[in-house]
């Protein structure tokens, strides 16, 4: 029963990019490793590709507002493959996909969250404001030896981006990022909340027996009576473990990916198209599934593997439905 509501759970947190698959997990490079500092890079991303078990922890810690408290820890877990999708040396892309079994022998498939990284980047796509993204220029200065993190949502409409750098200091190896806004996740999007954003660093660490993503989220809102900046609320702790695991089938994954991945990579297409033209991107939100587009986006790429759509008509479709999504009312 608790494997179930733990599934549940899962599955409801994440109604909120092809070569072929790689179902290897690289090692992460030793730190004294000698290698150039570009390709000990490239290994650290890399190394987040694999069979995945997925401990999601949440806590918000300190309340910035009177009368706000802060919410009890929130903790939940999942079975996660994430293979490679692109890597032509300066750009990566990692797919997420989630498996999860229940306690009545079904597979429960899910395309999760997709991360890109581009070496350098002269530009990257931030979130500016509510249901509005902009493709902002990179200093030359800031992206010397500098990788950009695009985040994108189940059906590859974007989330956030940031620049860091990867350092090797301390015996780890990890990626941290500038503060960068992000819209609210379904977690708190589906609740009514004194903030609808957050001030958010990320930083992605390998470990032992696999990597962590760490999030420090500066949930942030409208000041009390006054309609300008942003003011902070609570701050957040997030701390997502992925643990190198074998001990679950991860076929049903790759099973999706192989009957989705063409139509998956015109859906990308047309997002990057769209952001291309307008220099960035409009794209209404709905509080239970994230960006207006997911549902039929994900739901056309079931129907592919059912095989009652094809490919062909399902990107036609795609397309139509991103051009009017991110047509701005006037």
């Amino acid at each position: 029963m608790r494997r179930t509501l733990l599934i549940s759970t899962v599955l409801a947190a994440v109604a909120f990019a092809a070569p072929a698959l790689s179902g290897v997990t690289p090692m992460p490079v030793a730190v004294d490793s000698p290698v150039s500092q570009f390709e000990r890079d490239r290994q650290s991303i890399l190394a987040q590709a694999g069979q995945w078990r997925v401990r999601f922890d949440m806590r918000e810690n300190v309340s910035f507002r009177t009368g706000y408290t802060p919410l009890d820890e929130h903790q939940s877990a999942g079975d996660e493959i994430v293979r490679v999708i692109y890597d032509d040396g300066n750009r990566i892309s990692l797919q997420h996909i989630l498996v999860i079994g229940d306690d009545n022998g079904n597979v429960h498939v899910i395309k999760h969250w997709r991360q890109d990284w581009v070496y350098e980047p002269e530009t990257v796509l931030t979130y500016t404001d509510t249901n509005r993204w902009t493709l902002t220029a990179v200093p030359a200065d800031a992206r010397h030896g500098a990788w950009s993190q695009t985040v994108w949502q189940t059906d590859d409409s974007p989330r956030y981006g940031g620049v860091g750098h990867w350092d090797y200091e301390h015996g780890m190896a990890a990626w941290s990022s500038d503060p960068t806004l992000r819209p609210l996740a379904r977690r708190d999007a589906i609740r009514d909340t004194p903030y609808d954003r957050y001030l958010g660093v990320n930083r992605h660490a390998l470990t032992p027996t696999g990597w962590v993503h760490l999030q420090d989220n500066i949930k942030m809102g409208a000041s009390d009576g006054d309609d300008s900046e942003p003011t902070a609320i609570v701050q957040e702790d997030v701390i997502n473990t992925y643990r190198r695991v074998d001990n679950y089938d991860p076929t049903p994954g790759d099973a999706y990916w192989t009957a989705t991945k063409d139509y998956w990579a015109t859906v990308r297409a047309a997002w990057d198209e769209r952001i291309e033209a307008a220099g960035g991107l409009y794209l209404e939100e709905e509080a239970s599934r994230g960006a207006v587009t997911g549902k039929p986006l994900m739901d056309w790429a079931q129907e592919i593997q059912a095989g009652t759509l094809t490919s062909a008509t399902a990107a036609s479709r795609a397309r139509q439905l991103i051009a009017r999504a991110t047509v701005e009312p006037r």
